[in-house]
């Protein structure tokens, strides 16, 4: 299919999904990225506790914290 014929499809609303190859897309600055972070110790147990709690990873609590607060900023 030429790019032209694909554009008019789009532009019309046609969905096009089927005519994608979605196995390698990526979403812009959503790569992982490691940081390292040092926590006191009480904190690291209150994470632990809540992390529990919720029944998911440290890790997991840690982020979706960090996002919560970032969204609220930029808003």
């Amino acid at each position: 299919m030429k790019a032209s014929e694909f554009d008019r499809r789009f532009e019309e609303g046609e969905n096009i999904t089927d005519l994608l190859d979605l196995s390698k897309a990526r979403r812009p600055e959503e790569q992982p990225r490691r940081v390292n972070v040092d926590f006191p110790v009480w904190m690291i147990r209150c994470l632990d506790r809540e992390a529990k709690r919720l029944g998911v990873t440290r890790q997991s609590i840690i982020k979706v914290w960090i996002a919560e607060r970032l969204e609220r900023r930029a808003s």
